[in-house]
């Protein structure tokens, strides 16, 4: 069955972000419930930092709600807290931020707590927002950075069906290390399979 790929921009998505479900994972806006769970898992050591330079303590983390809600009202980015679909466990946190003024372009960042790596949520969590993306928002191309050393979250960028396009050295600084990082982009056209309904 072919899917329609003909964009259907979501006017509304500035003013409330739907929630986006799947069989193993409910993705919806960050809030101040999810204030104690967001500091456990931006503390993690390989977490991805969201734009966060301080220790991500509650102060930080309150502001990086707010600041996430600011940027989906002004329509630059928006920002998915990954629950368990059971028990509503916070399990992740994805975000999209355009990278022109249209959104056809998106860098995309994820972090997934190390109890859920390996067990297909970052693949269904990612297939919903980029479905979402690329049919509601009007996106064509999604780029995500991953470190190179995480062959985890490589595999997982290959079974998107990713294209690497390149190892970009020493681009990034964790504590005192400069450390490389992959590459990857997924188009539109090339999302085949991965569709899915949100």
């Amino acid at each position: 069955m072919a899917i329609n790929t003909t964009p259907v921009v979501s006017p509304d998505w500035g003013t409330e972000l739907r929630v986006l479900a799947g069989r193993m994972v409910l993705l919806r806006e960050p809030a101040t419930q999810d204030l104690g769970p967001l500091v456990d898992l931006l503390s993690i050591g390989d977490a991805t930092r969201f734009g966060i330079d301080d220790a991500p303590g509650e102060v930080v983390v309150q502001e990086f709600i707010e600041r996430v809600e600011r940027d989906r009202r002004s329509g630059v980015a928006f920002t998915y807290v990954i629950t368990q679909s059971v028990s509503r466990a916070v399990v992740g946190l994805a975000q999209m931020r355009q990278l022109d003024p249209s959104f056809e372009t998106a860098e995309w960042e994820c972090t997934i707590a190390p109890s859920s790596r390996g067990t297909g949520i970052f693949v269904e969590a990612a297939r919903l927002m980029g479905s979402f993306a690329f049919a509601s928002i009007g996106t064509r191309r999604l780029e995500a950075r991953v470190l190179l050393r995480n062959g985890r979250a490589n595999g997982a960028m290959r079974k998107l069906g990713a294209v690497q396009e390149g190892i970009l050295r020493r681009s990034i600084r964790r504590g005192r290390e400069y450390l490389d990082q992959v590459m990857w982009s997924m188009l539109k056209e090339d999302w085949g399979e991965h569709w899915v309904s949100t």
